[in-house]
């Protein structure tokens, strides 16, 4: 007990408040006087030699793994132990400030900051944050940027991933740039029945950028980044210029027309802004199942009472399942004026059949619709200046 009085009252005022972890070498010399052992007599003990022993006693050399292995042999604990006194001493030694490489994680956890650059999105040879910043079109990256939209408060899109809210900033930006006739809601039902004449044929989709324009609508389509999942999107710039965006990921014409009537439908419905995720289609093999609120609920059903009217498809079901022919399926979609895989994918969403019966009556669409749409993706880059 005396000892330890003697020791407490030796030791230096700044020791006994400092938490900060000692070199191992401080922790060497305590276990050297324990055992009243020289240098020499540890290097004799560990066949090491008494030069390394000494550099590492006076804190001018860390602990190798091998020196660990040997002092926890030597004085009765573990490797690991000297180990950790060594990693927690460096660690606090280091000065370095990481405060940039904590704001560099910040701006690449808000927006896949590699994948913009590839695009063009954003400037590669300026600074991330500046580009960030003009791209977003805010003043600070402290929190996640705001998604403006017209009608309501802004969506601040917490559910999207940073590759989908990039893909939404982007697609708003673009349309911005593009000249559409003036916007009348009242005009609304005309514009869904003369698109839907549209999509009896493939090659028809080729229209109908041009068909949305005259109707006010600023259409157009944006290839989604890698980790995006958006079918479709519906918002406002101002309350006379509503936006439609779609992504065409799934190359088929029945995904992409149940996408553009979903939109519009969201824009029939005056709602702020839908961005809408795994609304179509088959990823890997796996059937998407939605959450649908109201508002989604009421699109999906607009959408598909848009392309098929409910009383026909209801009568076509009675008349005709659970035998769906080829044959019969072609009949049906030349009498109300639509394409067959339009057809399909309303019997394959209702579950009167699986998701991969009659593939070969889907349709390719995306070329065509890309040749005549506003499209930013598949090695196109919009030269507008934003």
């Amino acid at each position: 007990m005396l000892h330890f009085f003697i020791y407490w009252y030796h030791a230096p005022m700044e020791k006994l408040f400092d938490d900060s972890p000692q070199h191992p070498g401080e922790y060497l010399k305590e276990k050297l006087s324990e055992r009243r052992w020289t240098y020499q007599e540890l290097a004799a003990i560990t066949g090491k030699s008494s030069r390394s022993i000494s550099e590492i006693a006076r804190c001018r050399s860390g602990v190798s793994a091998e020196m660990a292995r040997a002092f926890g042999a030597a004085f009765g604990n573990s490797a690991e132990e000297w180990l950790k006194w060594d990693y927690l001493y460096r660690l606090s030694a280091a000065t370095n400030d990481v405060s940039p490489v904590e704001d560099m994680a910040r701006l690449y956890s808000l927006a896949p900051v590699r994948d913009m650059q590839r695009r063009g999105w954003i400037d590669e040879r300026a600074p991330v944050e500046s580009e960030l910043r003009r791209f977003f079109g805010v003043e600070s990256l402290e929190s996640d940027p705001i998604f403006p939209v017209a009608l309501r408060a802004p969506s601040p899109l917490t559910s999207l991933n940073p590759a989908e809210r990039a893909w939404c900033f982007r697609a708003r930006k673009l349309a911005g740039a593009l000249v559409v006739q003036q916007f009348r809601r009242s005009r609304i039902k005309s514009a869904i029945e003369d698109l839907r004449i549209l999509a009896a044929f493939p090659k028809e989709a080729a229209d109908v950028p041009k068909v949305m324009s005259e109707y006010g609508f600023r259409f157009l389509v944006v290839e989604p980044l890698p980790g995006c999942k958006i079918d479709g999107a519906a918002f406002w710039i101002d309350d006379a210029s509503p936006v439609i965006a779609v992504s065409v990921r799934f190359d088929r014409n029945d995904s992409f027309w149940f996408t553009v009537m979903h939109e519009l439908m969201h824009v029939k419905n005056q709602d702020a802004i839908s961005v809408d995720t795994d609304l179509v289609g088959i990823d890997q093999e796996t059937v998407p199942v939605l959450v649908e609120d109201n508002i989604e609920a009421r699109a999906n059903k607009g959408a598909a009472n848009a392309l098929i009217p409910h009383r026909e498809l209801e009568s076509f079901i009675r008349r005709v399942g659970p035998l769906y022919s080829k044959q019969r399926i072609i009949q049906f979609s030349h009498r109300i004026k639509i394409h067959p895989a339009i057809v399909v994918g309303h019997l394959q969403k209702r579950k009167e059949i699986g998701y991969h019966a009659n593939r070969e009556m889907f349709a390719k669409i995306r070329s065509t619709i890309t040749e005549t749409a506003l499209t930013d993706g598949w090695g196109r880059t919009v030269e507008i200046q934003l």
